[in-house]
């Protein structure tokens, strides 16, 4: 044991524990680990494999350069957003340019860089040890052993992940889908055990699967939490969100819209859509709620509240699509679509276009999203948080909307994706905004499901609509202060449950009225009314009508007075030939919205005709 004891080689032990330890540090913080012991024996395992394969330390090495690398970015990540590296964050790491970098770290930038070169000084005097010292070379037979275990499990999960793994026999359970925000429906299904199948993998064989008591207690998700190696299994999975993102990509490639300006000129003009998150209508003060939650949208003027516009499905993946393409509600399941989005519209029509993002960019339910964001000239997700308790507040967008409007050319589209009243409800406003009591702040880890919480639960909801209004207030001011002919149109992407009367239903994913039903409005700037004089006095006109966020894409380019081939004029709510349509919400099938009853405290969605069959 002397041998280990000796400068470099204790050097380089220390360095190696200290790198494995980087999922730990939450515990440092107080806060809980998941699966703690099952990444402890992963890493351990991973380092063997490392020594095992390459015999010493100095040929191996240099696979660690990432790590080092990424080690600050990943404890910060850590300690105050609650999660490592993920494939969100690799996205911007890797679609943000150096002058992009530059405006968002400001000052910060040259502490960063600071940290960046400690870490690769760290990495270069380990290194340095490494071929310093051979007292950790693998030599003898043991080594041979661990490989021999190494190949044989590496050929069982194979073959495993090639076949499949048998099923246990077992009688009919209950599963419960978990209600998340993402998913399309959160309902409770029978599910039977699969039987055993033998089918044929990439290799084209017909094999059986493997039994279940050989099937290797790896868990991906553990391996991708552990450090080092863990960074490969993120990587991987960014590599196939990047996949997914250009097939859907593909889909679309060569779809043109042949968009124009009606009557363009030099004027500079800004068209906004604020796309809200998880709000529901009769929670602002604007749609008649007696909490006064928009003090300050109600004090501008040139703003049109639309008090009848649904949503058909309640899940942001599914639903903003609808908003920003032509994609039919009633298609709203299926992944992808053959056209393109407004924003290459509007470029066609010679507008500069952005999407500035608070929520996340790659992921399961993020990607159908993300796809129509990529058409935009400047594309930045902001949110390093994620879904988490510990993420941005939406104000993170005002400053690249403030660099967006001081931007030298004319004509703008600008989309802000903001995070609104995404749960956790009191993780959504600073601490000045909590106006109601008893609210969540301050809770640890409060569960949406605690019905014993539904007071707090309200009164954070609030609060979050009262930050929501703080927030547009300023995008409006931004607006005034640009002194462009500019309209604004905000509108959310499905509403909340909030344990209403007797109703247990809370968060969203369910087929209630209030997951339906939406807030929107529109405000214009002077300048745009004097240009578009019609279109104010058919927006006046419509503000009553039956709407759907079908609607806001064809509204939307006819506020930017664009003009293409088969457009559907009777689709905007700013136009004369504008006529309402059909509404169809996700309710046991397609329910026609205007013909159905509202079922209890819930007010769950009836069709009190047949609903239609949902397309596969």
């Amino acid at each position: 044991m002397r041998h280990l004891l000796r400068p470099a080689t204790l050097y380089l032990l220390l360095t190696y524990i200290c790198l494995s330890a980087v999922p730990f540090v939450p515990a440092l913080l107080g806060k809980p680990l998941a699966r703690p012991w099952q990444v402890l024996g992963i890493e351990l395992l991973a380092w063997m494999a490392a020594w095992a394969v390459f015999r010493r330390p100095a040929r191996f090495h240099w696979l660690l350069i990432p790590a080092f690398l990424a080690l600050p970015t990943e404890i910060y990540l850590l300690t105050y957003y609650g999660q490592g590296i993920s494939t969100h964050h690799l996205g911007i790491i890797a679609e943000t340019s150096p002058m992009e970098a530059m405006e968002f770290l400001g000052s910060t930038v040259w502490l960063m860089l600071a940290v960046l070169a400690g870490a690769a000084a760290w990495w270069f005097t380990t290194w340095r040890a490494t071929r310093s010292t051979r007292q950790l070379d693998w030599n003898d037979s043991s080594r041979i052993v661990a490989l021999v275990a190494l190949i044989a499990g590496a050929a069982v999960w194979g073959y495993g992940h090639e076949f499949g793994i048998a099923a246990h026999s077992a009688p009919e359970v209950k599963r419960a889908l978990p209600p998340l925000a993402h998913l399309a429906k959160a309902k409770t299904e029978p599910v039977k055990a699969a039987p055993a199948i033998t089918g044929a993998g990439h290799t084209g064989r017909n094999l059986p699967p493997l039994p279940q008591w050989a099937q290797l207690p790896f868990d991906f998700e553990a391996f991708a939490q552990s450090w080092p190696f863990g960074l490969m299994a993120r990587g991987a999975d960014y590599y196939k969100e990047r996949q997914h993102l250009a097939e859907l990509g593909r889909r679309s490639s060569n779809f043109r819209f042949g968009a124009r300006q009606a009557a363009p000129d030099a004027a500079p003009e800004t068209v906004v859509l604020v796309l809200g998150e998880s709000s529901r209508y009769d929670r602002w003060s604007l749609n008649g709620y007696t909490r006064d939650t928009n003090p300050l949208l109600r004090q501008e003027a040139n703003l049109v509240t639309l008090p009848d516009v649904i949503t058909a499905v309640s899940a942001t993946r599914l639903s903003v699509p609808v908003i920003i393409s032509r994609k039919p509600s009633m298609q709203s399941l299926k992944d992808g679509f053959a056209e393109k989005s407004f924003i290459t519209a509007f470029k066609e029509a010679g507008f500069k276009t952005y999407w500035l993002s608070n929520q996340i960019s790659f992921g399961e339910y993020d990607t159908p999203v993300s796809v129509f964001a990529k058409e935009a000239d400047v594309i930045q997700f902001l949110n390093l948080g994620g879904f988490t308790n510990n993420s941005n507040f939406d104000e993170i967008l005002l400053d690249p909307l403030r660099i967006a409007l001081a931007d030298a050319t004319p004509k703008k589209l600008i989309v802000l994706h903001s995070l609104g009243s995404h749960w956790n409800y009191s993780q959504r406003y600073p601490k000045a905004f909590d106006k109601w009591q008893p609210s969540l702040l301050g809770m640890d880890k409060p569960l949406y499901t605690d019905v014993k919480l539904k007071a707090h639960l309200n009164n954070s909801y609030d609060s979050s609509i009262l930050y929501t209004d703080w927030f547009l207030a300023q995008v409006i001011g931004k607006l005034k202060g640009a002194e462009h002919r500019s309209a604004l149109v905000y509108v959310a992407d499905h509403g909340q449950s909030l344990y209403d009367g007797s109703c247990k239903l809370g968060f969203h994913g369910h087929n209630t009225q209030n997951d339906f039903h939406v807030p929107a409005f529109v405000w214009y700037s002077d300048a745009w009314r004097e240009r578009y004089p019609d279109k104010v006095d058919q927006l006046a006109r419509h503000r009553g009508a039956k709407l759907a966020t079908e609607n806001m894409f064809h509204t939307l380019l006819d506020i930017g007075d664009i003009h293409y081939s088969g457009e559907r004029l009777e689709r905007s709510f700013v136009n004369s030939a504008f006529a309402e349509h059909k509404r169809y919400v996700d309710s046991y099938g397609w329910s026609n919205y205007d013909n159905a009853n509202f079922k209890g405290d819930c007010r769950e969605v009836i069709d009190r005709g047949t609903p239609l069959k949902r397309e596969k």
